[in-house]
């Protein structure tokens, strides 16, 4: 097999690109990022909803298997810390599964604490995270998601 040298390859494939063919490249991908950077700048916020709906439904889960062991939902005192850990004030006969219902009490995707109501305003109990601000109320991602929204 021949060796190839360099000095034998033609100058078309030696030699590299020039200033202006990679300045076009520079504004091609300009005008892509303009376009597709907005689109996905706004999928984390609609990420972060997506999540606390799963996280709620997890919670909805394990307060169901709660009540069906239990008789009862745990109360607001006791919290879905309940879920996680046997309840000092829980009776004898109760059925508190080894283990607990979950392995933690999960944070909302904002990194704050899912709050729970027992009985809650708008069924057997609440659970919800107050949304991207943290406060009660708001629209858009400032919105609060909760168990009332699952279907």
């Amino acid at each position: 097999m021949e060796k190839i040298s360099v000095e034998r390859l033609p100058s078309a494939l030696t030699r590299g690109f020039t200033l202006i063919e990679v300045m076009v490249v520079v504004v091609i991908l300009g005008i892509l990022a303009a376009i597709v950077v907005p689109k996905i700048m706004d999928n984390p916020d609609k990420a972060r909803k997506a999540r606390a709906e799963i996280d709620i439904r997890g919670i909805f889960t394990a307060l169901e298997n709660y009540r069906m062991d239990n008789f009862s939902y745990p109360s607001t005192d006791q919290g879905m810390e309940a879920l996680v850990t046997r309840p000092a004030d829980l009776s004898e006969n109760a059925n508190w599964k080894k283990g607990g219902y979950i392995s933690r009490v999960p944070q909302d995707p904002w990194g704050r604490p899912y709050h729970y109501l027992q009985p809650g305003r708008r069924g057997d109990y609440d659970v919800y995270s107050n949304g991207a601000d943290g406060q009660r109320g708001g629209e858009g991602m400032n919105a609060d998601i909760g168990s009332w929204d699952l279907n």
